[in-house]
């Protein structure tokens, strides 16, 4: 398979300090890829964690690691919940639930993601291609039905929806992969459109990182690019750096 052309980190001459405030983040899939190493990072700087997975084991074996990764040492620090974010009820009870114990999350990150065995997309089962959609496309849409509402009280906050290179052009086998990708493009644009000034979404492109997603289109091959650990920190350094200017950008780390 090849590879599509990687965009330039567009977000990174417009960089802005931080000024070391502590945030919340909201990160979707924290039980591996991604996710998990984005939440760890921006633990061991610091920041109140909210998790969310699908798997109850996966997460709490991460609760372990996130315990031992929170700077100062607090289980007040985070909240993890078993969320099925293609399931819009599963998402409205954990807002629900992230509002009582947690409050308006500053920032949302949706990592959680999933992709399609390589196929040519007439030969992929219409169970496994809705999966990805449901997974990829409305599981963040479910997730921005349920928080921008509580962050429009505050007229302020920022949403990341992982996007991909795939988002911004095609590859063979990976077809509906590629189209939930496009649509995040497309769905970040328009959103970024209905927010009040004050707040921005934002379709970030990781760049090729070797997860067990990559192993699945590229496999033995896929061990040549960058870890979620070596990734992580650049994209906490981005995400913590937006601002409302950055408000419809699909940027690349």
């Amino acid at each position: 398979m090849t590879l599509p052309p990687m965009p330039t980190p567009a977000g990174y001459p417009s960089m802005r300090s931080a000024g070391g405030a502590i945030r919340t983040l909201l990160i979707t899939g924290v039980s591996g890829g991604l996710g998990k190493a984005l939440a760890l990072e921006l633990a061991k700087r610091g920041h109140y964690i909210i998790g969310c997975a699908r798997s109850q084991d996966k997460l709490n074996a991460f609760q372990t690691e996130l315990a031992s990764s929170t700077n100062p040492p607090s289980e007040n620090k985070y909240l993890l919940m078993s969320v099925d974010v293609s399931l819009n009820s599963s998402v409205e009870d954990f807002a629900r639930a992230v509002m009582e114990k947690k409050g308006v999350p500053d920032i949302i990150v949706n990592c959680a993601g999933t992709i399609n065995r390589n196929n040519k997309l007439w030969e992929v089962p219409a169970e496994e291609f809705d999966s990805v959609i449901d997974t990829n496309l409305k599981g963040t849409a479910n997730v921005l039905r349920h928080f921008i509402p509580l962050m429009l009280e505050k007229k302020q906050g920022v949403i990341v929806n992982m996007s991909s290179g795939w988002g911004r052009s095609g590859a063979a086998q990976v077809a509906p992969y590629c189209a939930s990708k496009w649509a995040i493009e497309g769905l970040t644009a328009s959103v970024a459109k209905e927010l009040p000034a004050g707040m921005a979404a934002v379709a970030l492109n990781p760049g090729v990182i070797y997860t067990d997603m990559l192993q699945s289109c590229f496999g033995n091959s896929a061990s040549l690019y960058q870890t979620p650990e070596s990734w992580a920190p650049k994209a906490a350094n981005m995400i913590l750096n937006l601002t409302m200017a950055d408000n419809g950008a699909s940027l690349s780390v």
